[in-house]
């Protein structure tokens, strides 16, 4: 059997271990998952969909707000429009993900663009369709003072702010250290006032964004950036006498239990924490944003994989799989911060029992440290058994690493029916080494040899010395 069965307590987390188990089987039955296609994503629809109510229920109360998903997470077109239909919107960060969004069926109002690094051709998109944005800095502010010409926008603009409370375990996803590029760095000197200035010289900028950071992160560390960004709007409003900001978008970044099934810590110990620590937050001033994304994504899906080979070396078992650095990406470069749990099933998709031994699951990348689990205990692994990453829903399927020119695999949705039968849909079908070889360039394969023979006699190209030939 999986390793961590014993750690299943939940009646949500029951339902999610034998929906994925009934759908590794029905992968193979179905021919989804065997030698021609030894790699695929499984994504729980049900479980993504009760994570959305979830987190709706939990902030239920006197403050408007509005849930939006970090399109990072998940960024597959059938992903966010299911998102949509069960009422999120859609937090993005780049142009791609905004257009991916746009295509999912995100209405402009629905829609908040986060990024550090926006052209001004963004910022124009995002005026003109009266797109929320948060602006990063007061360089980025002076743009949409240009753009906006005297103008209004159409949409709320808010200004990041970077409470500067610390790190979480996780450095690279902590993003209010005090030295984050993210936001406008509030302990430095002079920064609260500048920052009170700019929104009494621009009554069209109406909300505050603070995100403390993602996975790493303790919720008493986020609900302390939260109270930060809290107390500076009351600061401002109070200075200018007016309630100009009008709402504050607190991000995401619920931290997600890959130890186990269970949804740990949940919404509402999330909003429990902030109310302990800043209830006024609640009371209805001030509307709200949020910004999740791993955390109702990640323990929906399972990324299953054949076993090649299994062998031996230096008295460790090695089981060499098609899922590594491709598709595990932090986990094989940062193990320690993103570690998986790891399940073993049979031929046929059915959990294995028996003994256990010390074994590592490699990738098919060429270099040694692609590994998705280290001596791990479980169930003897032969060729042709299957490997289960578990909690790979968010970043594992749509933010592929092209090392080894390795495909993209496909993603599919289930669904299990009143007597458990399970039904699928593609979300995105696998990519063919033939895309991989046009992603490659194929279409310009002669541009380099051109370059050469314009060096040739007569071409008329200029010799080394620079004189014309």
């Amino acid at each position: 059997m999986c390793e961590v069965w014993f750690n299943v307590t939940s009646a949500s987390a029951r339902r999610r271990r034998t929906a994925r188990d009934a759908a590794l089987a029905a992968a193979v039955e179905e021919g989804l998952l065997d030698t021609r296609s030894p790699l695929i994503g499984l994504l729980d629809v049900d479980g993504v969909l009760a994570a959305v109510d979830r987190l709706h229920e939990a902030f239920r109360g006197p403050a408007a707000v509005q849930h939006t998903f970090a399109a990072k997470a998940c960024s597959l077109v059938p992903v966010l429009r299911l998102l949509a239909r069960a009422g999120m919107g859609c937090e993005v960060a780049s142009p791609g993900e905004l257009e991916l969004a746009l295509e999912a069926g995100f209405t402009a109002d629905r829609l908040v663009f986060d990024s550090p690094a926006k052209t001004v051709g963004e910022l124009r998109f995002a005026l003109d369709q009266g797109i929320a944005f948060n602006v990063d800095n007061f360089q980025e502010l002076e743009r949409v003072d240009a753009l906006l010409a005297g103008r209004t926008p159409r949409g709320p603009v808010g200004l990041r702010v970077n409470p500067q409370v610390g790190a979480g375990a996780i450095g690279a996803m902590s993003t209010a250290t005090s030295t984050s590029k993210f936001g406008v760095a509030l302990r430095d000197e002079g920064a609260v006032q500048a920052v009170a200035d700019a929104f009494a010289a621009r009554p069209w900028l109406t909300r505050l964004h603070a995100h403390v950071g993602s996975q790493g992160c303790p919720l008493p560390l986020i609900a302390q950036g939260i109270r930060a960004a809290h107390e500076l709007a009351e600061h401002i409003n109070t200075a200018l006498g007016r309630r100009q900001i009008t709402s504050l978008d607190i991000g995401g970044g619920l931290p997600v239990d890959f130890d186990s099934d269970e949804d740990r810590p949940g919404y509402a110990d999330y909003v429990t924490e902030l109310r302990a620590a800043v209830p006024e937050l609640f009371d209805g001033r001030y509307s709200l944003v949020t910004e999740f994304g791993r955390s109702l994504l990640a323990k929906n899906g399972t990324i299953a994989s054949l076993v090649e080979y299994t062998k031996s070396a230096g008295g460790r078992r090695i089981a060499v799989t098609h899922a590594g650095a491709q598709v595990a990406t932090r986990t094989v470069f940062m193990p320690d911060a993103w570690p998986l749990r790891a399940g073993v099933y049979d031929a046929a998709g059915r959990p294995k029992q028996g003994a256990t031994e010390t074994v590592d699951i490699a990738g098919p990348c060429c270099f040694a440290g692609d590994l998705t689990a280290v001596a791990r205990e479980l169930p003897a692994v032969a060729p042709g058994d299957i490997v289960a990453l578990y909690d790979t829903g968010a970043y594992y399927f749509s933010n592929h690493f092209s090392y080894n020119s390795l495909p993209r695999p496909a993603v599919h949705g289930y669904r299990a029916d009143a007597e458990g039968r399970i039904r699928f849909a593609l979300v995105r079908a696998a990519q063919t080494v033939r895309e991989v070889v046009e992603e490659s360039g194929a279409a310009q394969a002669d541009t380099l040899v051109g370059l050469l023979a314009a060096d040739r006699p007569g071409s008329g190209a200029a010799h080394e010395d620079g004189a014309a030939a």
